[in-house]
């Protein structure tokens, strides 16, 4: 693996570091251009992913910081001014809340936007995990199937060959991607069911995976994504049976195409 891809001047770029930056780019390409297509200004795909990105890796901080505290003990703010260390539902909450909130400032339907973001998302997501690969993170139990990898500089290191997830996520991830884009046009919720195909797929390939049981035999991931499916499938129906809710309130310079 490659946790660190270049040192200029005695500092690292890290693998992930590089993916998420690229994930990104990519993403507010992906979102300008379902912004356009909704007859949007895709300048806002700039403006209020910064929102989100800011608001995401704050989220992902301090998730990973106050999880790790109560279960280790470990000083939360040694945790929250470490370089690594962050976890992507915290991500999800953060970049959700604090986009919404430059959804509000810049005039923009929150509902339509998380729209816009959705495919975005999926797509983000998987080079996400590409990183996640590459640094030797987030890998599952050992196992003797031919693809298993060992990550001898890992985090943490490991010699066993394990179950790569981290490329089964993006395997399931970029299928989501390609169904969302599909459904762009006929979804009633497009961002609901992004939550909703993100959740079956946690919970499922945390079957591999070495987290400890939480409740009733399933891990702390398995029962956030038992939460993504609940409000995504519960989003998804009440917009099927409210189309107008969320869209009403969109201000007509925010649905004026870009020049």
């Amino acid at each position: 693996m490659y946790p660190i891809l270049a040192e200029p001047f005695g500092y690292p770029i890290s693998t992930f570091g590089v993916m998420l930056s690229i994930a990104f780019l990519v993403g507010t390409w992906i979102t300008a251009v379902r912004l356009r297509e909704e007859g949007l200004n895709g300048d806002h795909a700039t403006t209020i992913l910064l929102y989100i990105m800011a608001g995401g890796l704050l989220g992902a901080k301090l998730y990973y910081a106050v999880d790790n505290s109560l279960r280790s003990g470990l000083p939360f703010w040694s945790l929250v001014f470490a370089r690594d260390g962050i976890t992507w539902y915290g991500g999800l909450i953060g970049g959700t809340l604090v986009g919404a909130i430059g959804c509000r400032i810049h005039g923009v339907s929150i509902k339509s936007f998380m729209d816009c973001v959705a495919i975005a998302g999926a797509v983000g997501q998987a080079l996400g995990r590409v990183g996640c690969f590459l640094v030797g993170d987030d890998y599952g139990k050992p196992t003797d199937v031919p693809w298993g990898i060992a990550f001898p500089r890992g985090a943490p290191p490991t010699l066993d060959r394990v179950h790569p997830t981290q490329l089964y996520e993006v395997a399931w991830l970029l299928p989501v991607a390609a169904f969302l884009w599909a459904r762009r046009r006929s979804s009633p919720f497009l961002f609901g069911e992004y939550l909703a195909l993100n959740g079956i797929g946690r919970i499922v390939i945390e079957h591999w995976r070495i987290n400890p049981p939480l409740a009733l035999g399933l891990t702390q991931p398995q029962w956030i994504g038992i939460a993504l499916v609940v409000i995504g499938v519960g989003g998804s129906v009440y917009y099927r049976l409210h189309p107008a809710g969320g869209t009403h309130d969109v201000p007509k310079r925010a649905r004026t195409r870009s020049s």
